[in-house]
């Protein structure tokens, strides 16, 4: 109760001693507010003082202690927003850290994938070109094998001619007539051969 409730508390105590003498002589029992104004008075006086007693010593210090505890919570409800919007700052700094840590993620995928289209592509590039390589030396080669093997039934075919020649004509070719002849049919049989690759 505040100081203005005291007061009238005391005031209706002061009214209720002046209507308690009538009100005792009237039913003609005794009464606790029966008496006259210097009880009245007193009653007042020692009211009073029980009022400043309090205020002095209960009041005060109690409302004293209310107040710092009104002021300790409200310290501890400014507190506990602070850190709760401190707490939401971080929760957006740690949600835009996972979402940058996710197009990261994302990036760092999407160009492996890139690179790995680029490796697997120069892949088949290197592979297409040696197999074309492999197909240029193997018909080099063959062409090689074929031109070696062709001068060689050329020059077989050379020897057995003379060797059949010198039969029929019983006699032995010099080695410069055994020289004309073999190239005289080696031109035979290369335009022969070209006019059949032709």
């Amino acid at each position: 109760m505040n100081l203005r409730a005291l007061k009238r508390l005391a005031v209706l105590a002061t009214l209720a001693g002046y209507c308690a003498p009538a009100l005792a002589a009237s039913e003609g029992e005794p009464n606790i507010f029966a008496g006259g104004i210097g009880n009245a008075i007193v009653t007042l006086i020692i009211f009073g003082s029980v009022v400043l007693i309090l205020k002095k010593f209960a009041w005060g210090p109690t409302l004293d202690v209310l107040q710092k505890r009104e002021a300790a919570i409200r310290d501890s409800l400014e507190t506990a927003r602070q850190e709760r919007e401190a707490a939401e700052k971080l929760l957006v700094q740690y949600q835009a850290q996972i979402d940058k840590a996710r197009e990261e993620a994302t990036a760092v995928i999407e160009k492996g994938k890139r690179d790995a289209e680029v490796v697997r592509r120069r892949m088949q590039e290197d592979a297409r070109k040696e197999t074309d390589e492999m197909l240029a030396r193997a018909r080099r080669e063959i062409t090689l094998a074929k031109d070696t093997a062709v001068k060689e039934l050329y020059d077989q075919t050379a020897a057995l001619a003379v060797q059949v020649a010198g039969g029929i004509v019983k006699r032995t070719l010099s080695a410069e007539d055994h020289k004309d002849l073999v190239a005289e049919s080696l031109e035979r049989m290369k335009a022969s051969e070209e006019a059949k690759l032709n």
